[in-house]
């Protein structure tokens, strides 16, 4: 997969270096869970803490299929 490189805002949370599309969503999941942001009752969404408000658009709290959406503006 060709390497994609994370903007400020998503960085924060990923890492600033260039991954793969795949990698990135990895290391994405792995912040959730070890922040406990996954919602408690609808495991489909995610609960934004301050530094995935940024990435979500100010959201604070987005379903796990726009999450893809709303992550994928912050590539290059």
């Amino acid at each position: 997969m060709k390497p994609v490189m994370p903007d400020a805002a998503l960085a924060a949370v990923v890492g600033s270096n260039a991954m793969p599309r795949t990698e990135l969503t990895k290391k994405l999941w792995a912040y959730i869970k070890k922040h406990g942001l996954q919602d408690k009752k609808n495991r489909r969404n995610i609960n934004a803490d301050a530094a995935l408000k940024v990435v979500f658009g100010g959201k604070a709290q987005v379903n796990m299929f726009d999450m893809t959406k709303l992550v994928s503006r912050h590539v290059s």
